[in-house]
């Protein structure tokens, strides 16, 4: 496995027309440390090398995801790993104190998640829908749904300037089916940059090596040595792309679609920005234009 050496690049306000030397700014919430990298990890690290700034927001600190440690101790570690993820993945990483397995759609939580998109001037938001096992995906998905008209909304969360524009909202893929199943606006082929995304996701060692594989019941089978854990995490999280997605692959790709072997989908939300075919391949530049 490559190791790889990030340059972050942070820049300033964005218009509305986008040129190729016009920085997008994308922003992904997840409930957990370790949630943005799995959703759109591959998506941002191609943003990040394209000069664009993309920030991760965990909404909860992860204090009490691990079968031995838990509270303080264990949010230093998934602060310490997400911030060395996010230098893997050549983003900002942001984790808020709320306590992990607490979350609720309060409207002070909702305040903070108007803040992280307005203080990040976003032109995509990326987050979980408001569908999952868990009630923080659940409530994360809430809360950024209920932000999204209220970005730029002067007199809400006034210390903060309301954007001039609303962003597009974007849903990350699952595989839930009710109420309704995802439906994938835009695929991102991410093969190119799967690599990296695993070398990334590996920082957060108390998750993909202990934690998710103690509630699986394989700990046993979890490598001692970093190269058989990179092995390991790859053959985890690395699947082909569904049927959904593979149309959304074709729309955008075409020939090529058939090829791709691991892509990020995204459904978009209706309660921003309803962006154009045009619109949709100006804010992802990585898609064939």
């Amino acid at each position: 496995m490559k190791k790889y050496v990030l340059l972050i690049c942070f820049c300033f306000t964005i218009p509305m027309v986008y040129s190729q030397t016009e920085k997008i700014n994308v922003i992904v919430f997840g409930a957990h440390p370790d949630d943005c990298d799995n959703d759109a990890g591959g998506t941002a690290i191609l943003f990040s090398k394209m000069g664009h700034n993309v920030k991760f927001v965990s909404l909860t600190n992860g204090d009490a995801g691990h079968q031995e440690k838990g509270g303080g101790a264990l949010a230093k570690i998934r602060l310490k790993e997400a911030q060395e993820a996010g230098k893997r993945f050549g983003v900002e990483y942001t984790v808020l104190g709320n306590h992990d397995g607490e979350l609720m759609p309060t409207l002070e939580n909702r305040l903070k998640v108007i803040r992280e998109i307005r203080k990040w001037n976003a032109d995509i938001v990326i987050a979980p829908r408001p569908n999952d096992y868990h009630p923080d995906h659940r409530y994360t998905g809430v809360l950024v749904q209920d932000a999204a008209y209220m970005v730029i909304v002067p007199n809400v969360a006034p210390d903060v300037p309301p954007l001039k524009k609303n962003p597009v909202f974007l849903y990350s893929e699952d595989g839930f089916q009710k109420p309704s199943p995802f439906e994938p606006d835009v695929a991102i082929a991410i093969d190119e940059v799967f690599e990296q995304k695993i070398y990334a996701m590996a920082a957060h060692e108390s998750q993909f090596f202990e934690w998710l594989p103690w509630t699986m019941g394989t700990l046993d089978q979890v490598p001692e040595s970093e190269e058989e854990r990179l092995k390991f995490l790859t053959n985890w999280r690395s699947h082909a792309p569904n049927g959904a997605t593979m149309e959304s692959l074709k729309k955008w790709y075409g020939d090529k679609a058939p090829t791709v072997k691991n892509a990020e989908g995204f459904e978009i939300c209706e309660y921003g920005k309803q962006p154009s075919d045009n619109e949709i391949k100006k804010l992802f530049p990585m898609l064939p234009q």
